[in-house]
């Protein structure tokens, strides 16, 4: 039967694509394999064992959040904003995507990620190898030293009561913790602005991926910490950031 076929009557809105992904990873036995985990239910990127994300290609592994496009807002912000041989630090890294693209478009700054999953950091340090980035286990700010002039965050911001509505591929497939935000999704937010105004350069800034509707409280949890916030969005990623500076 067409693959094409199977993924679509699986529910898999771009079937075609996926299908072509598949084919040019896999043959024979292996690629039956992938085709049935996919109709399964599991994501195509810990299928295929890898993500695309600006233009990289990422490895990702099962039980560590998978990153999506939208995040590489943060990131492409964070490339303007670092001063030439700056340093920038990635909190709630997970897989390391956007340390790693800014890393390779940035090779003049230092680039560490962090994350609190020992699992997490396992995959980002393969993937930041080749471009002389580092990362390491650590809770928000405990353990790192400043000061940096760019941290970035993709922290985790669904709403615990609306994780039930969220599909079903994150979360059967991805950890709870990795999208958990706390009651009204900002909790991890607000610790990472905390972990910014201690690590923080003087005029630097912290750019966290948020929501368009929570853009508001987002900010508010900047303030809170002594930072000055501002909203970005792209149209085109469907994406929004705050900006907040120390």
């Amino acid at each position: 039967m067409d693959i094409a076929y199977r993924l679509r009557a699986a529910g898999c809105v771009f079937a075609e694509d996926e299908a072509a992904l598949l084919l040019a990873e896999f043959t024979g036995d292996a690629l039956e394999d992938a085709v049935a985990r996919r109709v399964a239910g599991e994501p195509l990127e810990l299928v295929l064992g890898f993500v695309e994300f600006g233009g990289l290609r990422l490895a990702v592994a099962p039980a560590v959040f998978v990153p999506r496009r939208r995040t590489e807002l943060v990131a492409r912000r964070a490339i303007r904003a670092l001063p030439a041989g700056g340093r920038l630090l990635d909190l709630c890294c997970g897989v390391g995507a956007i340390a790693a693209l800014v890393a390779s478009r940035r090779p003049d700054a230092v680039v560490l990620a962090a994350d609190v999953d020992p699992a997490a950091v396992l995959v980002a340090h393969a993937n930041l190898m080749e471009f002389g980035a580092t990362a390491e286990v650590a809770n928000m700010a405990e353990g790192l030293e400043g000061p940096f002039d760019v941290i970035t965050a993709c922290p985790p911001y669904v709403p615990t009561a609306e994780i039930a509505f969220m599909p079903r591929e994150a979360r059967e497939f991805e950890p709870p913790a990795a999208l958990d935000g706390g009651q009204d999704g900002t909790d991890l937010q607000a610790a990472v602005f905390a972990a910014g105004a201690k690590l923080l350069s003087p005029g630097g800034v912290a750019i966290v991926e948020t929501s368009r509707a929570q853009a508001e409280r987002t900010c508010e949890r900047a303030v809170e910490a002594g930072l000055s916030p501002s909203v970005g969005h792209s149209k085109a990623l469907g994406a929004t950031v705050v900006i907040a500076g120390a």
